[in-house]
């Protein structure tokens, strides 16, 4: 029987806001909490008091909250036992700035959201009945008037919040950001514990090491505290679990003081695995459990943490070859000795009220995330850092507590994790107590999470460095401080002897830091949508060693010339309509078109109208249906970022022409229903862009490039093949297909070309093989097109010109031995706004609904068409849960039939939308269901 005690004071909480005595006489007005943790807006909003923010305009009605201040307050009973001599109060997150009294004593004053907070108690402190109060402060107005006193600084641009926040170590995102609203909320966010002893462990730090010869090996470090003389506290006992609980190795270490440095130090080659990243290996967990045991054997205190083996390295070495920019050095991650393609996306909380993210929701967005083929998440530095349960998930298996009940299901994620400590977009201050505050909270914050085989990288920051040299005005940049000294300082310290490497900003690279420099370090490339505004067929020039971030709405231009690690990009769409009619809640015709105030509430990216538009007219005709401007926006990023992804991925060239190591889209996920960069919506639903990152990670993909020889060296961008003011000459194409497998696989290239305007098309076949963890080139050819006889009149009629520009272009990889489709793409002419609605509208599509497919996968869903057809989308029709489909966003091809499957359909009819017929419909005399 164990003597510690943990009460977790979960329940019999109260709140209400402040008034104008003194907090501890307020007596009338509160209200029960109903949830515990809590924050104060989802009280609020439970109670009736406020409407709720996210729908409509109303959250323009809640902005007093964050401006007042609010109090907390429980009670409970404790009765001493004379086994005990300590007690403690453990406060795993308070938001922000809180005052907190104990029976009426202040005993402790917080001012940092990222802290764990100990508050060591006598136990004559503590009465049969006690009261637990918290007084918490507008983080806002402290920030003004830190601001007040220190000066104004640059922090962000359009929408990334009031640059007071610097000045306060709450969440970032909470002061806005250009795809969240302003919510600034409070409340005890994290668990709060009260704690009584005689002896405990204080710290088990373990150290899972794997050698560069992949030979495993465990040592332990504890930390004791409390009352440790040895007729009370006698050893240790250290055991190292499988996930089967079967017991791999135990040992009793003696009790010599309170720091006991490798009390064990075990070589366990041949008795564990190593654990891998998704898609290498099998996430292979082991649970290392520390027992203080007492003079007469007695457990004292335990505790139980889950390692996997493995090795991490930043590899950033010279390349030996050029590429056409050069060479530069390589932004690498190896893992287990192993070089790895980095292929994810940038997190952002999940909602604004971090207390209603349930273990199920981050399960369901980091499954998402994995059945999209990412291995890589990067959690933002503008947002918290995430509760065990995130990393827990990432590992591959269910948390500590639960480790008995680890299943193979469960241990299938193995997501990498790129750590940003928490500063964004501004000039952070480094002030004594500010850099102090800081350090204490990296050091909560590494100490919790170094024992992750998930974590692989912890930066300094996100586009601190990036945003001085942008606005050219910063005499003064006071946080290269932390970022260079105190972060690198604790990382190193804490997670020794094998550290996990630190980044110091992200982006970050190149001489003087030059965070544009494609040839060194990450880069983040926004000069698509916003910056440059250049066309998203620019990407292919665009990249760098590590794409970190690619939004389509940058407010900032950069000039990058080389391909790169980018770990930030993306472009901007909307959500389905079911989340459009969500946050419209019943609004009337007026607000249902693109530029309505509804719709401008709901989306935050700067100058977002004329960006949108800037692309939209490139590539899509002009509509004022919402709907189908609402799908134009969601093929756009299905178009443009999987053109990234695709382009990119075929700059990781193997051993030595690393030229592009990883690409992360900005971003996965939303923290509330908005029009945004996320690739799947604040409930989950994927929009096609995530499908097709989807289709671009799969272990086997192939890409196609067409390249066409203009009549005018000085004419329109080669992203208009031949279309407008010219033709051109001659079109060619480039095959490649990318292998994340580590040996080489041979395959069947199968060339499908089908002309629109004609009935002409062209099949070929090659055998080709894959080498493996990287990209080959494929084929070099001329574009296939209809013979000058049969085919369409061109637009001038001059003979000279080629007569591919109607023409679509199928690429697919075949096993040769069993003809499986092993990946597939299509290039169709462009830009799409030129293809006639007539040629796009009768393509003969086709589906077959087969409700015999395997347990579990759902309802089989075959699709054919006799015609191409350019970015399908499938939906449920009418009311009924989320569809799950294993596949959306589809291009068809003839001969080609794609197999989807979809879950949740629950007997519902299949609506169909694509380029030409935007809108949803169904399909009723091709619709044929099997049972």
């Amino acid at each position: 029987m164990s003597h510690i005690r943990n009460l977790r004071l979960d329940s019999g909480w109260w709140w209400k806001q402040r008034g104008l005595g003194s907090v501890l006489d307020e007596v009338d007005g509160w209200k029960a909490a109903q949830t515990c943790p809590s924050e104060i807006h989802v009280e609020l909003l439970k109670s009736g008091a406020i409407p709720d923010p996210y729908l409509g305009s109303n959250e323009h009605q809640v902005q007093w909250v964050g401006k007042v201040e609010w109090l907390y307050k429980c009670t409970f009973d404790f009765a001493p036992d004379d086994k005990e001599s300590h007690a403690l109060l453990e406060f795993l997150g308070l938001d922000t700035i809180c005052d907190v009294y104990l029976n009426g004593d202040k005993v402790l004053q917080a001012d940092n959201m990222f802290q764990t907070h100990i508050v060591p108690l006598d136990l004559s402190f503590l009465r049969p009945q006690n009261t637990l109060l918290l007084h918490f402060k507008s983080a806002h107005l402290l920030a003004k008037a830190l601001e007040a006193e220190m000066g104004r600084v640059r922090a962000g641009s359009t929408n990334l919040g009031d640059p007071s926040r610097v000045y306060v170590r709450k969440a970032q995102y909470d002061w806005r950001w250009d795809w969240g609203p302003e919510l600034m909320t409070c409340g005890p966010y994290r668990p709060i514990t009260l704690k009584t002893y005689t002896a405990r462990l204080a710290e088990v730090h373990t150290h899972a090491l794997l050698s560069e010869e992949n030979v495993p090996s465990l040592t332990v470090d504890v930390t004791l505290d409390g009352t440790l003389d040895p007729g009370l506290v006698a050893s240790l006992r250290i055991v190292l679990e499988d996930s089967e609980k079967t017991v791999l190795k135990s040992q009793d270490v003696p009790v010599s003081g309170g720091t006991i440095a490798n009390a064990v130090a075990w070589d366990l080659s041949g008795a564990v695995e190593p654990w891998w990243p998704v898609g290498y290996g099998a996430q292979h967990l082991y649970g290392v459990s520390v027992l203080l045991l007492g003079a007469h054997g007695q457990t004292l205190d335990s505790a139980m943490t889950r390692v996997g083996f493995r090795r991490v390295a930043l590899v950033q070495e010279p390349l030996k070859e050029p590429d056409q920019y050069g060479t530069g050095t390589t932004f690498l991650f190896e893992i287990n000795g192993v070089r790895m393609f980095m292929g994810g996306s940038n997190w952002v909380p999940a909602d604004n009220f971090l207390t209603t993210i349930s273990p199920d929701r981050y399960r369901a967005w980091l499954t998402l995330l994995r059945d999209g083929n990412q291995n890589m998440v990067r959690l933002w530095g503008g947002g918290v850092y995430e509760p065990d349960i995130f990393y827990d998930t990432c590992d591959g298996a269910a948390p500590p507590s639960d480790f008995s009940t680890l299943t193979l299901t469960d241990a299938e994620l193995g997501i990498l994790v790129w750590q940003d400590f928490q500063f964004a977009c501004g000039v952070y201050p480094a002030h004594d107590s500010f850099v102090a505050s800081v350090r204490k909270e990296a050091e909560d914050n590494v100490r919790r999470l170094r024992h992750h085989p998930c974590v692989a990288l912890f930066c300094g920051n996100n586009e601190d460095y990036q945003m001085v040299l942008q606005w050219g005005d910063v005499k003064d940049f006071p946080a290269i401080k932390i970022y260079e000294e105190v972060l690198p300082e604790v990382v190193n310290a804490l997670t020794s002897p094998q550290p996990v490497p630190y980044h110091r900003g992200s982006p970050y690279g190149g001489k003087d830091w030059d965070t544009a420099d494609p040839t060194v370090g990450d880069v983040h490339q926004w000069n698509v949508w916003g910056g440059k505004e250049y066309p998203y067929q620019d990407y292919v020039k665009l990249g760098g060693r590590f794409v970190s971030c690619v939004p389509l709405c940058a407010p900032f231009a950069l000039d990058l010339k080389a391909p790169f690690l980018c770990s930030e990009f993306g472009i901007p769409s909307h959500p389905e309509m079911k989340t459009i009619d969500y946050w419209m809640e019943g609004a009337g015709a007026e607000q249902r078109h693109a530029h309505s105030t509804l719709m401008a509430q709901h989306c935050r990216a700067g100058s977002f109208e004329r960006r949108f538009a800037i692309l939209l007219n490139e590539g899509f005709r002009v509509t004022e249906d919402l709907e189908t401007y609402v799908y134009n926006t969601r093929l756009l990023a299905s178009e443009a970022v999987g053109y990234a992804y695709q382009v990119w991925r075929r700059k990781w060239g193997g051993r030595g022409k690393e030229y592009t190591a990883g690409v992360l889209v900005w971003q996965m996920n939303d923290c509330w229903p908005v029009t945004s960069w996320a690739i799947a919506d604040y409930f989950l639903r994927p929009k096609p862009v995530y499908f097709a990152i989807a289709r671009q990670l799969a272990t086997i993909s192939v890409g196609v490039m067409r390249i066409v020889r203009k009549d005018r060296d000085n004419d329109r961008p080669p992203q208009f093949y031949e279309y407008g003011n010219f033709q051109s000459y001659g079109a060619s194409l480039e095959i490649w297909g990318a292998n994340a497998g580590l040996t080489a696989r041979r395959a069947e290239l199968e060339i499908n070309c089908v002309d629109l305007k004609t009935a002409w098309t062209h099949k070929e076949t090659h055998a080709v093989t894959l080498l493996p963890n990287q990209a080959t080139e494929l084929l070099a050819l001329p574009c296939p097109g209809p013979p000058r006889g049969a085919a369409a009149p061109s637009p001038t009629g001059d003979a000279q010109f080629t007569t591919t520009h109607a023409v679509v272009v199928g690429a697919c990889l075949r096993d040769p031995t069993s003809g499986a489709m092993l990946a597939r793409c299509a290039d169709w002419p462009q830009p799409l706004r030129v293809l006639e609605p007539a040629l796009l509208r009768a393509p003969g599509l086709e589906l077959t609904l087969d409700a015999r497919a395997r347990a579990g996968d759902g309802v089989e869903v075959t699709v054919r068409a006799a015609r191409p057809v350019k970015g399908l989308v499938l939906s449920a029709v009418g009311d009924g849960a989320d569809v799950r489909w294993s596949d959306n966003g589809l291009d068809i091809m003839p001969g080609d039939s794609q197999v989807v499957f979809a879950r949740g359909l629950d007997g519902r009819q299949i609506g169909v939308a694509f380029l030409g017929k935007e809108k949803s419909h169904t399909l009723e005399s091709q619709f044929v269901t099997l049972m």
